[in-house]
C-alpha cells in the first residue's frame, strides 16, 4: 500500500469514543441484548465508527461477540428518513441468499432503549477499499475482488427479480 493509498478514506476508517450527543443507556441496552442475543454476554465496550454515516453506527464489543449496532440519528426527522427497518429488511432478506452479509438480531422500535429506533447484526472483519481502482492490491487480488463483486451483484439483480423491494418501501 503506498502512502497515498493509507490516507485515501482513513478519517472514515476505524473507531472513536462515542461523540457526547450519541451516547445512550448502556443499562437498557445490555438489557435488549440479554433478550434478544443470550449467547453474547455483558457489554465490555461500545465505540462509535468514525466517518460519514448519517444513522450513528457503533461497534458493541461483549464478552462472546462483536456487534455492530446502527441506529436513527437524535432529534426531529422526516417519516421516511434514516429507515434502519428498511436496512434491517433488506440485509435480512439477503441473508437468505448468497449475498454475504452479517446475521441480524432484531429491529427494536422502542425508542425508549437507546433513544432511537435501531437494530444489531454481527461485527464482520474485513477490508474498505476506498479507491475503486485498488492500486493497493497485486493484480491477481484484483481480479479475484472484482469478480467476487460481480457475483454478488448479479445475485442481487436475480433476487431483485424474485424479491419484490417494493414490499420493503411500502412497509417503512
Amino acid at each position: 500500500m503506498t502512502e497515498k493509498d493509507a490516507f485515501i478514506g482513513a478519517e472514515f476508517t476505524g473507531t472513536k469514543e462515542v461523540s457526547e450527543n450519541l451516547k445512550f443507556d448502556e443499562d437498557k441496552f445490555q438489557q435488549w441484548i440479554d433478550a434478544n442475543i443470550q449467547s453474547s454476554g455483558k457489554i465490555l465496550q461500545i465505540e462509535q465508527f468514525n466517518g460519514g454515516q448519517s444513522n450513528p453506527t457503533y461497534k458493541i464489543t461483549t464478552e462472546n461477540k462483536k456487534l455492530v449496532l446502527r441506529r436513527k440519528p437524535p432529534g426531529k426527522l422526516l417519516p421516511s428518513a434514516h429507515a434502519v427497518d428498511r436496512e434491517y429488511k433488506v440485509i435480512s432478506a439477503l441473508a437468505e441468499t448468497n449475498v454475504p452479509v452479517p446475521e441480524t438480531y432484531g429491529l427494536c422500535d422502542d425508542s425508549d432503549v437507546v433513544g432511537t429506533p435501531f437494530f444489531v447484526m454481527d461485527f464482520l472483519e474485513g477490508e474498505v477499499y476506498w479507491d475503486h481502482m485498488l492500486p493497493s492490491v497485486s493484480n491477481e487480488e484484483r481480479i479475484k475482488i472484482y469478480q467476487q463483486k460481480n457475483k454478488v451483484l448479479a445475485i442481487c439483480i436475480i433476487r431483485a427479480n424474485v424479491f419484490s423491494f417494493r414490499e420493503l418501501r411500502q412497509t417503512g
